[in-house]
């Protein structure tokens, strides 16, 4: 008896779960669009939206004319439902935000990182300092926060205690997610933060509607988030997508990661710049920090024979790099973003397609399209956020469970 209780527990959770993922993805939906699209019987959808309402985690978003009928109301996730935290340790900066259900930004804080390689100590008192501050701006009260999503560099194991394997920063099996768990009892999860821009464009952005695409990520550093048949393809071991560590010359440039020759050391920003001031004399492209200086070489290379033949160089790095993922994954979208990979496609997305064009083969790229990232900028961030949204479709609706951590400052 006791297995037939669960089983049916589970069974109306997972419906719950359906509905609700609908209704966030594709709403505002009617109960009759409802019905349509999960295929469950009209009473199941009256009954399962009903409970939705009730709770608080549905609400009314006005009306449609049917044929023939009384108006369909329809239906939403209630915005202010819960609230998510998204962050994103990145190697300039820490950036947290606060949104409510509806992704709408309530708060942002951002911390300059003076060392390229920060301590997983420093990481971790940056990020609770800004959860701590958008919620004290948002006015928003820690137990409404439904969950902190973190987006950080390199191999994430987890997604319990989340150990974060990063060679380019220098953290080798850092148990980060308990780190922060020690010092705030608002649900934790961390993800690569390739990832986490994945799902964020998949969801709202330049990935919507494919159900076979790489969301490529190229800021300071590089990676990619691989979706295939509409899911996230991780590995055996959640490190698939490490994009920027393919070798694109045997015996190449020495990469953060101790390899040479990976993708990495010829397109990410770091790389850029060091390729650029090695040609140049020994002079680097002026800027207060990687992103000024990035931009500065792009400027000058209308007046600059040596950033002019840099970007060439990137470019066709880039290209070579999108076609090993053509030619690998044979994905319908290719979705360009990270601050690094925009500023490049905002000015050479027509030279980057091309140089895709003379490395792939004819069939799978023709099949393929390169868009830049809608999101802009910052949306590792925002990606990061959907981590606890994810958990609260997965479980109905149903808010994570709190436990009270050891609290240390």
């Amino acid at each position: 008896m006791d297995g037939r209780r669960t089983t049916v527990r589970d069974m109306r959770r997972s419906n719950r779960s359906v509905i609700l993922t609908s209704i966030y993805r594709e709403g505002p939906l009617s109960r009759f669009e409802l019905g349509h699209r999960t295929s469950l019987s009209a009473a199941s959808v009256s009954n399962l939206v009903g409970e939705l309402l009730e709770e608080g985690v549905v609400e009314e978003a006005g009306s449609v004319e049917s044929d023939g009928g009384r108006p369909r109301v329809l239906l939403r996730v209630a915005p202010r439902f819960g609230y998510v935290v998204g962050a994103e340790v990145g190697e300039t900066r820490v950036r947290v935000e606060l949104f409510d259900l509806a992704m709408n930004v309530l708060s942002t804080m951002v911390y300059p990182i003076e060392t390229p390689k920060p301590e997983p100590a420093l990481a971790v008192k940056l990020v609770l300092a800004g959860l701590a501050e958008v919620l004290r701006e948002a006015r928003v009260a820690p137990d409404r926060v439904l969950g902190l999503g973190v987006a950080v560099a390199g191999i994430v194991e987890g997604p319990g205690d989340a150990v974060v394997h990063a060679q380019t920063l220098g953290w080798d099996a850092v148990p980060f997610g308990a780190l922060l768990a020690a010092k705030t009892d608002i649900p934790i999860q961390v993800d690569n933060g390739a990832n986490t821009l994945g799902q964020a464009e998949m969801w709202f952005g330049a990935g919507r509607g494919a159900t076979d695409a790489v969301v490529a990520l190229v800021g300071s550093g590089i990676g990619a988030a691989l979706v295939t048949g509409g899911s996230s393809y991780r590995g055996t071991r959640s490190s698939a997508g490490e994009w920027g560590h393919t070798t694109i010359m045997y015996g190449g440039r020495q990469c953060r990661c101790g390899a040479q020759g990976c993708l990495e050391a010829y397109v990410g920003a770091e790389g850029v710049l060091e390729r650029f001031q090695a040609e140049n004399g020994g002079t680097a492209a002026p800027g207060a920090d990687e992103e000024e200086a990035f931009t500065a070489l792009l400027d000058s290379a209308g007046t600059s024979k040596v950033a002019a033949k840099v970007v060439e160089d990137t470019i066709g790095y880039l290209g070579a790099g999108f076609a090993n993922l053509v030619n690998l994954f044979n994905p319908e979208r290719i979705v360009l973003g990270g601050w690094a990979g925009l500023l490049l496609g905002e000015r050479y997305l027509p030279q980057l397609r091309e140089a895709v064009g003379k490395h792939a083969l004819r069939q799978p790229y023709a099949q393929v399209s390169i868009e830049l990232c809608s999101l802009g900028r910052d949306a590792v961030a925002l990606g990061a956020a959907t981590l606890p949204i994810l958990r609260l479709l997965r479980e109905g609706g149903v808010p994570p469970t709190r436990t009270l951590a050891a609290r240390t400052h």
